[in-house]
């Protein structure tokens, strides 16, 4: 009786640490990491202060997870399904546009999570700092190692690493300017910017033909 009662609290204390994260990631999105409060994320789940604070600890503990939170989310929206289409140019093209409806489509209400944490803590130190350039690091190795996996399909590649680097900043363009202005544009102008540096570097263009709008 005692562990079945046991059981039951674990469970229910997990069903509330993943309704609070779920607020959590989306609010941090929209207000930054600085923005998630105890007292905020209490309102918005009908918890109390205290279960969070008994869920978390500190706000500090907070943040950190909700960013592991939200690269769970990120990689079960992008790596997971980029790594589903086949090594070379087109697994690099499904990463181009897999990204661009991740942040179309509002994963998080306030477009890429980690874009907005990275904005707010770009200049400031700490362990929220830190986690943030572990998680970018990865994400820039994961790209990198997409694009020389593709090198082969693209035969006037001269700088994988500066491809990698004129990717992401289109993705980060698009997810901005959506953002600022309230529409897709920026989304329609980074995919053909992408589309057009591929066959820069020598992309066949029936390999990117799929999945252009």
């Amino acid at each position: 009786m005692a562990t079945t009662l046991t059981d039951g609290r674990r469970r229910r204390g997990e069903q509330s640490r993943r309704a609070v994260l779920g607020e959590a990631v989306n609010l941090a999105s929209v207000e930054g990491l600085d923005g998630v409060s105890i007292g905020t994320l209490a309102e918005r789940t009908g918890t109390s202060k205290s279960g969070v604070v008994a869920l978390f600890g500190s706000k500090l503990d907070l943040q950190l997870a909700t960013i592991r939170a939200a690269r769970e989310i990120y990689i079960a929206s992008i790596i997971e399904p980029t790594l589903r289409a086949p090594r070379g140019i087109a697994r690099l093209w499904s990463l181009c546009l897999t990204w661009l409806e991740y942040s179309r489509g509002r994963t998080f209400e306030g477009g890429c999570f980690f874009r907005a944490a990275a904005a707010e803590a770009d200049s400031k130190s700490g362990p929220v700092h830190d986690a943030l350039v572990a998680v970018d690091e990865d994400w820039i190795a994961f790209v990198e190692r997409c694009v020389l996996l593709a090198a082969d399909d693209l035969p006037a590649l001269r700088d994988p690493k500066l491809l990698a680097f004129e990717l992401i900043a289109l993705m980060d363009a698009a997810n901005s300017g959506s953002l600022l202005h309230g529409t897709d544009r920026a989304y329609e102008l980074a995919e053909a910017a992408m589309h057009d540096r591929l066959l820069a570097a020598g992309a066949d263009p029936d390999a990117l033909r799929s999945g252009r709008r």
